[in-house]
């Protein structure tokens, strides 16, 4: 069972930087994949990013690659979204995932989501 908290959400000029955090209950956090999921007013739910659990494989929407950067911290159980250069376009909710295979979560398949955090970027 894994429980998951996003935080670092909120509002941002065109071209600047947030780091999204996702925090995680649970013993078995390093075993998880997890991913990052956002959703925009009327738009379905999209991928963003995804880690293994050992963080040596990582995978991203081509509508974030050379802009964000996900990344994980098993000791915190805490998984992060950097995210740079952000327009319009990225404002969403974003979503924490996570399962046992990036697959999966790519997939949008997980079993365990967060509640989310609101990301907005104005122009």
């Amino acid at each position: 069972q894994v429980q998951l908290v996003e935080s670092g959400g909120g509002l941002v000029q065109a071209g600047g930087s947030l780091r999204l955090s996702c925090a995680a209950s649970g013993r078995t956090f390093s075993s998880y994949a997890l991913g990052w999921f956002r959703q925009a007013p009327g738009k379905e739910r999209e991928f963003v990013a995804g880690i293994t659990w050992s963080g040596g494989n990582t995978a991203y929407a081509d509508s974030v690659k050379g802009r964000f950067t996900i990344s994980r911290d098993n000791a915190k159980n805490t998984v992060y979204l950097q995210m740079n250069s952000l327009n319009p376009d990225d404002t969403a909710v974003y979503y924490c995932a996570a399962d046992f295979a990036l697959s999966t979560v790519q997939a949008g398949l997980s079993d365990y989501w967060g509640q989310g955090t609101q990301v907005t970027v104005t122009s």
